[in-house]
């Protein structure tokens, strides 16, 4: 009996785990990062302070509020919104519903953050460019590439609320039932429906595609030598991908072909 009870205990929490729990995977990420460049220059004992672009490339991981650079510039000022602030703890916020995560994923999550942390900020702490010298041909990049992940960011942003509004209009729906219907509760946590507007015209996971352009632009402030950064996108791509292919198999199995969009692909439009 004592087996069967804890058996049925380490299900639950292994298949129902909140989705606001899921802010906690993602913060360890910035956290490092932030770390790294509070504490390790002194330990490489760079006598001189770290360059803006740096701090510029921190900003565009987190946010820039703690570690005003020695040497602000202007592309610094538009790094007060952060992706990750905005994954990390607005995101499972704002969905009205999500479905709960497997303790397991969320742990591999949680350790890929740290590693992936550790990397990005490693390189900007003192493993990579150390001197304004380091990035004094670089600027026209740095403006393009911060730029460009602006765009990516914004985008992600758009299409994240366009789905969240399909879960908005789904609540109010069952709350306008449950009133009509002597106050029976109507389970909308899994309504799904085909989103129409911005990008999804012509893919099903433009939020994959326009993260993916966020972080091209992180790389190419960085430059094509900032491993770290191309590392970051070639994981995107190649973890993020796979999920969209199935996800458009998905759609195609629920709602047919005709409701999706003949020709609507999955995340890069009029290719995949």
């Amino acid at each position: 009996m004592v087996r069967v009870i804890n058996g049925l205990l380490f299900g639950f929490l292994l298949y129902t785990t909140p989705h606001h729990i899921k802010l906690t995977h993602r913060s360890p990420g910035f956290l490092t990062v932030l770390y790294l460049m509070y504490t390790l220059p002194s330990h490489l004992s760079l006598t001189s302070p770290l360059p803006a672009t740096n701090y510029l490339m921190a900003g565009l991981y987190t946010i820039r509020k703690l570690f005003p650079p020695p040497d602000l510039t202007i592309p610094n000022l538009i790094t007060c919104l952060s992706d990750y602030l905005y994954r990390a703890l607005l995101f499972p916020i704002l969905n009205p519903s999500m479905s709960p995560i497997h303790p397991l994923v969320l742990l591999s999550a949680f350790f890929w953050q740290i590693l992936n942390g550790i990397s990005i900020g490693g390189w900007l702490s003192g493993y990579g460019p150390t001197t304004s010298a380091d990035w004094a041909a670089a600027r026209g990049s740095t403006l393009l590439g911060t730029a460009v992940w602006a765009a990516g960011l914004l985008g992600n942003m758009y299409h994240d609320d366009e789905l969240r509004a399909i879960r908005r209009n789904a609540l109010a729906e069952g709350a306008k039932e449950e009133r009509t219907n002597g106050g029976k509760k109507v389970d909308i946590h899994k309504f799904y429906a085909v989103p129409r507007a911005g990008l999804f015209k012509y893919v099903l996971y433009p939020h994959y595609l326009c993260e993916w352009i966020e972080w091209a632009g992180f790389w190419i402030v960085g430059g094509w030598g900032c491993v770290p950064a191309r590392a970051f996108l070639a994981n995107e791509v190649s973890t993020m991908l796979p999920r969209a292919l199935g996800g458009r198999r998905w759609y195609v199995k629920r709602f047919g072909e005709e409701e999706v969009g003949v020709g609507k692909r999955a995340v890069i439009p009029g290719v995949l």
